[in-house]
């Protein structure tokens, strides 16, 4: 029995499951490179590195990329976690949903009429997907938002 199990596990590469980091709206070259650098080869491995101001920061003076660039990045990599949203990921982010919390803020029936007005009824997603994306931008809004910069004065 033992025998039948270990021969049915499959393993699957991470290419299969993982998006690289080229597939982030506005990634330079330059930035590709230097992520990879530091051992970040997907966008997975950037969500889980820039999930933290603490980390971005840290992140961010080891290869030179601004944090408030790495908090971009790290939101796009947050929706592209969501299950089946990916192939609507241009139309939703002209609609102004760059994040999870901006996606959380939506009400479901006018974002997918926004959607069906977007892109016609017949390529929609169906009421019930964006429902579902709505939902998961509770559990997957893992990103923690910068903290507002305190302006210090200055004593003559």
């Amino acid at each position: 029995m033992a025998r039948i199990i270990r021969n049915a596990i499959t393993t699957y590469p991470c290419a299969a499951v993982y998006r690289t980091l080229e597939y982030l709206r506005g990634i330079s070259d330059d930035d590709v490179r230097r992520l990879r650098a530091r051992g970040i080869r997907h966008t997975n491995q950037l969500l889980h590195r820039t999930s933290l101001e603490i980390d971005r920061e840290r992140l961010s003076r080891r290869t030179g990329i601004t944090p408030d660039r790495l908090y971009e990045f790290a939101n796009q990599c947050t929706l592209l976690e969501v299950s089946g949203m990916d192939r609507f990921l241009p139309v939703i982010r002209r609609l102004g949903i760059n994040s999870m919390k901006a996606l959380r803020a939506q009400d479901a029936k006018h974002l997918h009429t926004n959607l069906a007005d977007a892109i016609g009824l017949a390529g929609a997603p169906s009421f019930s997907d964006v429902e579902y994306w709505i939902s998961q931008a509770t559990a997957l809004d893992i990103v923690e938002e910068p903290e507002p910069r305190r302006v210090r004065s200055v004593i003559d």
